[in-house]
Protein backbone atom coordinates (compact mmCIF):
# COMPACT_ATOMS: atom_id res chain seq x y z
CA UNK A 1 0.00 0.00 0.00
CA UNK A 2 1.41 3.42 -0.91
CA UNK A 3 -0.67 5.39 1.61
CA UNK A 4 -2.61 5.08 4.86
CA UNK A 5 -6.19 6.25 4.96
CA UNK A 6 -9.04 6.49 7.42
CA UNK A 7 -12.65 7.64 7.07
CA UNK A 8 -14.39 9.46 9.90
CA UNK A 9 -18.01 10.36 10.33
CA UNK A 10 -17.51 13.91 11.63
CA UNK A 11 -17.54 17.44 10.32
CA UNK A 12 -14.53 18.69 8.40
CA UNK A 13 -13.33 21.29 10.91
CA UNK A 14 -13.36 18.74 13.75
CA UNK A 15 -11.52 16.23 11.55
CA UNK A 16 -8.74 18.75 10.84
CA UNK A 17 -8.46 19.52 14.58
CA UNK A 18 -8.41 15.83 15.51
CA UNK A 19 -5.76 15.17 12.86
CA UNK A 20 -3.61 18.02 14.17
CA UNK A 21 -3.88 16.68 17.74
CA UNK A 22 -2.92 13.17 16.67
CA UNK A 23 0.05 14.33 14.58
CA UNK A 24 1.35 16.43 17.46
CA UNK A 25 0.82 13.56 19.94
CA UNK A 26 3.10 11.45 17.72
CA UNK A 27 5.82 14.12 17.55
CA UNK A 28 4.97 15.19 14.02
CA UNK A 29 5.19 18.97 13.70
CA UNK A 30 2.98 20.72 11.18
CA UNK A 31 5.27 22.97 9.18
CA UNK A 32 2.87 23.91 6.39
CA UNK A 33 -0.83 24.04 5.68
CA UNK A 34 -2.46 24.36 2.28
CA UNK A 35 -6.18 24.95 1.84
CA UNK A 36 -6.51 23.50 -1.66
CA UNK A 37 -10.18 24.42 -1.96
CA UNK A 38 -9.37 28.06 -1.27
CA UNK A 39 -6.37 28.04 -3.63
CA UNK A 40 -8.37 26.54 -6.50
CA UNK A 41 -11.18 29.01 -5.92
CA UNK A 42 -8.79 31.95 -5.74
CA UNK A 43 -6.51 31.11 -8.66
CA UNK A 44 -8.76 29.13 -11.00
CA UNK A 45 -12.25 30.24 -9.95
CA UNK A 46 -12.95 26.51 -9.52
CA UNK A 47 -15.31 25.01 -6.98
CA UNK A 48 -13.84 22.08 -5.08
CA UNK A 49 -14.65 20.08 -1.97
CA UNK A 50 -13.01 20.96 1.36
CA UNK A 51 -9.45 19.70 1.10
CA UNK A 52 -6.54 20.62 3.38
CA UNK A 53 -2.95 19.42 3.16
CA UNK A 54 -0.91 19.46 6.37
CA UNK A 55 2.85 19.23 5.80
CA UNK A 56 4.04 17.29 8.85
CA UNK A 57 7.55 16.35 9.88
CA UNK A 58 9.38 14.64 12.72
CA UNK A 59 12.30 17.02 13.10
CA UNK A 60 14.88 14.56 14.53
CA UNK A 61 14.16 12.10 11.70
CA UNK A 62 14.27 14.93 9.15
CA UNK A 63 17.65 16.03 10.43
CA UNK A 64 18.95 12.46 10.25
CA UNK A 65 17.64 12.04 6.70
CA UNK A 66 19.22 15.31 5.51
CA UNK A 67 22.57 14.23 6.96
CA UNK A 68 22.28 11.03 4.91
CA UNK A 69 21.15 12.81 1.71
CA UNK A 70 21.21 16.59 1.49
CA UNK A 71 18.64 16.60 -1.34
CA UNK A 72 16.04 14.51 0.48
CA UNK A 73 14.03 17.64 1.30
CA UNK A 74 11.93 17.28 -1.84
CA UNK A 75 10.21 14.24 -0.34
CA UNK A 76 10.84 14.79 3.34
CA UNK A 77 7.51 16.19 4.54
CA UNK A 78 4.61 13.84 5.12
CA UNK A 79 1.69 15.48 3.40
CA UNK A 80 -1.39 14.59 5.39
CA UNK A 81 -4.60 15.16 3.42
CA UNK A 82 -7.92 15.84 5.11
CA UNK A 83 -10.73 15.88 2.57
CA UNK A 84 -14.49 15.76 2.68
CA UNK A 85 -16.34 13.30 0.46
CA UNK A 86 -20.02 13.99 -0.01
CA UNK A 87 -22.02 11.18 1.55
CA UNK A 88 -18.94 9.26 2.71
CA UNK A 89 -17.57 11.46 5.48
CA UNK A 90 -14.10 12.86 5.92
CA UNK A 91 -11.00 10.99 4.77
CA UNK A 92 -7.58 11.43 6.32
CA UNK A 93 -4.68 10.04 4.33
CA UNK A 94 -0.90 10.18 4.20
CA UNK A 95 1.66 8.66 1.88
CA UNK A 96 3.62 5.68 3.23
CA UNK A 97 7.21 6.94 3.75
CA UNK A 98 8.44 3.51 2.64
CA UNK A 99 7.01 4.37 -0.80
CA UNK A 100 9.08 7.55 -1.01
CA UNK A 101 12.09 7.82 1.29
CA UNK A 102 12.31 4.05 1.71
CA UNK A 103 12.92 3.49 -1.99
CA UNK A 104 16.30 5.20 -1.86
CA UNK A 105 19.13 2.70 -1.58
CA UNK A 106 20.72 4.06 1.57
CA UNK A 107 20.72 2.18 4.86
CA UNK A 108 20.13 5.28 7.02
CA UNK A 109 17.26 6.46 4.83
CA UNK A 110 15.63 3.04 4.86
CA UNK A 111 15.66 2.91 8.66
CA UNK A 112 14.44 6.52 8.85
CA UNK A 113 11.60 5.66 6.49
CA UNK A 114 10.59 2.68 8.66
CA UNK A 115 10.55 4.83 11.81
CA UNK A 116 8.60 7.58 10.08
CA UNK A 117 6.19 5.00 8.65
CA UNK A 118 5.38 3.76 12.15
CA UNK A 119 4.82 7.32 13.39
CA UNK A 120 2.46 8.38 10.59
CA UNK A 121 0.60 5.08 10.60
CA UNK A 122 -0.06 5.38 14.34
CA UNK A 123 -0.99 9.05 13.98
CA UNK A 124 -3.61 8.25 11.33
CA UNK A 125 -4.89 5.24 13.28
CA UNK A 126 -5.23 7.39 16.41
CA UNK A 127 -7.22 10.22 14.86
CA UNK A 128 -10.41 10.19 16.87
CA UNK A 129 -13.60 12.09 16.90
CA UNK A 130 -13.99 15.06 19.19
CA UNK A 131 -14.88 13.84 22.70
CA UNK A 132 -18.61 13.35 23.18
CA UNK A 133 -18.78 16.19 25.69
CA UNK A 134 -17.69 18.61 22.95
CA UNK A 135 -19.43 17.18 19.89
CA UNK A 136 -22.46 18.84 18.35
CA UNK A 137 -25.29 16.50 17.49
CA UNK A 138 -28.01 17.38 15.03
CA UNK A 139 -31.62 17.16 15.96
CA UNK A 140 -32.81 15.69 12.64
CA UNK A 141 -36.41 16.96 12.71
CA UNK A 142 -35.99 20.43 14.17
CA UNK A 143 -32.62 21.18 12.59
CA UNK A 144 -31.41 22.44 15.97
CA UNK A 145 -28.02 21.69 17.41
CA UNK A 146 -27.53 20.46 20.95
CA UNK A 147 -24.37 19.79 22.88
CA UNK A 148 -23.97 16.07 23.60
CA UNK A 149 -23.10 15.17 27.15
Amino acid sequence: MHYFSKFLNMNFKDAVSATRRSLEAHNLKILAEIDLRDALRKHLAADFRTYVILGACNLPLAQRAIHADENIGSILLCNVVVQEHEGRGVEISVVDPDSTIGTINHVDLKSTARELRALVQHAIDDVEAVPKSQRLLRDGEAGNHALAL
